[in-house]
């Protein structure tokens, strides 16, 4: 059986090496090195081009975000999976915008890490349960969000789900920027949140997007 290639990012030694024996006692996944810091993971993947990077967020030289957009650009088919202490919303959004298939918190289970590793390698993305939005009074768990979207609205969606600001989509989508924020006022009014943090994190648990 072939295993899962994975590279292991933390700039706390016994973080790391917990990390790494955890990953070892997974039959269909291989640890094939580890990382220190950002700029050391670039370096390493590099070096050993794993199937899926799992790092730290806050790391020294290079933070976690700018590893991820780093290692995208060496290959976007590289998975990563942010594994760290927080739990933000605003953390989940930089992360998945910068690239990220996964965010996940260090006090989870092993066996939610392995639940996780899976779902990544299976297309999916993965983020805590703490910043999915909850389902509000008289939403309709049935509403099928992509009839409800207009194809335009979806395109905005997928660039606002890509970290773009109002300005940077209406130059990728030919529009103006009052038109760009009339559909993120729909799009905001029709998932029933808030702001646009919260509008990636809701078309993730619907599936509206992919962070690819």
């Amino acid at each position: 059986m072939k295993k899962t290639r994975v590279l292991v990012a933390d700039d706390h030694e016994l973080v790391r090496e917990g990390i790494v024996k955890l990953i070892g006692l997974f039959d269909d996944y291989k640890v094939v090195g580890e990382a220190a810091d950002g700029l050391e993971a670039v370096v390493r993947v590099r070096e050993y081009f794993p199937d899926l990077v799992l790092m730290d967020l806050n790391m020294p030289r290079m933070n976690g975000i700018d590893a991820i957009r780093k290692i995208k650009e060496i290959s976007p088919e590289i998975l990563v999976i942010i594994l760290t202490i927080h739990d933000d919303e605003e953390y989940v959004y930089k992360v998945t915008s910068a690239g990220a298939e996964g965010f996940i918190q260090k006090d989870i289970t092993s066996e939610e890490l392995k639940d996780a590793l899976d779902s990544v390698l299976e297309g999916d993305t993965v983020f805590p349960s703490s910043v999915i939005p909850e389902s509000r009074d008289g939403e309709d768990e049935s509403v099928d969000y992509r009839e409800l979207l207009s194809k335009r609205e979806f395109e905005v969606l997928g660039l606002l789900a890509r970290g773009m600001s109002n300005r940077q989509i209406s130059e990728e989508l030919f529009i103006s920027e009052k038109t760009v924020k009339n559909h993120v006022s729909n799009i905001l009014r029709k998932l029933n949140v808030n702001d646009r943090t919260q509008a990636v994190i809701a078309a993730l648990k619907h599936g509206l997007v992919r962070l690819k």
